[in-house]
């Protein structure tokens, strides 16, 4: 009778430890998904990129335009991710900011490796400028931004604009950016590469995905922080996380493009690890980052109304 109830105990432990593991994922499932902004209209279309055709999601808010735009590329290290896994983001940013947001879908590792990603946000960039006045945007009033993968995507596809003589790019967006994939030893790589959401490993095998070889390593559209002259750049924000393996470089990307003589700067989000861009909006912890990012954005395009 003893060794029965011992038995039951223990398959109550076992069934109790179940119930919280899969609470946490739980709680950690709805904080990602959060609540949905309702945009005015929202677009699937297939635009040219070389001779290959990809998606972009257009996210537009209410209001009269022409609206300034926002090219958006998600994260995933180069390997997953869509535009829906991104899609509450760039819905609240649309609305909090008054623009068109426009989420590339470019082809991925590691079918598609680099430099192909990049090159197909860049022509996704030709695209919204191109057909600004179609989208009822303003083509003179087009930043680029992205989270992860998307924010190391961006920052090279702001170094194609300059060295390709445009389109002009009013501003830079990057999201917690790998912007050194050369050699993953930081300080944050020392002591947040195990343990947390994204390690060391996970680095590792997402850059040996994306990349050709290990010369691609050294490249300024894979690694943007050994680019030697960043001069002439737009305008910058870049989010970091304190529990991030890839927070350090993206601050010293930050001290970098001030050196410059970019205007340019950094927002360290307290408390919080890679990723949080996508459950930023159901957590009071990252709030503060996406209103910087808000009013970063509403001050580059010079438009202060956006939807409260």
């Amino acid at each position: 009778m003893q060794r029965i109830f011992r038995n039951a105990v223990a398959f109550s432990v076992i069934i109790a430890a179940v119930v919280f593991l899969n609470g946490c994922k739980l709680f950690k499932i709805a904080s990602h998904l959060g609540p949905t902004e309702k945009v005015e209209k929202v677009e699937n279309l297939k635009i040219p990129s070389d001779d290959a055709t990809i998606r972009v999601r257009i996210f537009s808010p209410a209001g009269n335009g022409p609206f300034p735009i926002l090219v958006y590329s998600h994260g995933g290290g180069w390997t997953r991710g869509n535009v829906y896994t991104v899609g509450k983001v760039c819905r609240y940013l649309s609305n909090k900011v008054g623009c068109i947001v426009v989420s590339v879908d470019y082809r991925m590792a590691p079918k598609y490796k680099f430099p192909i990603p990049v090159e197909d946000a860049y022509a996704a960039l030709q695209w919204t400028v191109n057909h600004a006045a179609q989208l009822d945007g303003d083509p003179a009033r087009v930043a680029v931004g992205g989270d992860s993968a998307g924010g190391n995507i961006s920052a090279a596809v702001c170094l194609m604009a300059k060295e390709r003589s445009g389109p002009k790019i009013i501003f830079q967006l990057l999201v917690y950016p790998p912007t050194d994939l050369s050699s993953l030893d930081t300080e944050s790589y020392r002591k947040y590469g195990t343990g947390y959401d994204l390690t060391k490993a996970h680095v590792e095998e997402y850059r040996d995905k994306y990349l050709r070889n290990a010369a691609d390593r050294t490249n300024p559209y894979a690694s943007p922080l050994l680019e030697k002259n960043l001069s002439k750049l737009p305008p910058a924000l870049i989010i970091t996380g304190e529990y991030d393996v890839v927070r350090d470089e993206g601050e010293v990307y930050a001290k970098r493009l001030q050196q410059a003589g970019v205007q340019a700067r950094s927002f360290r989000c307290p408390e919080i690890g890679h990723g949080a861009a996508y459950w930023a909006v159901a957590s009071g912890k990252v709030q503060n980052a996406l209103d910087e990012a808000v009013s970063a954005l509403r001050q580059a395009f010079g438009n202060f109304g956006g939807h409260a």
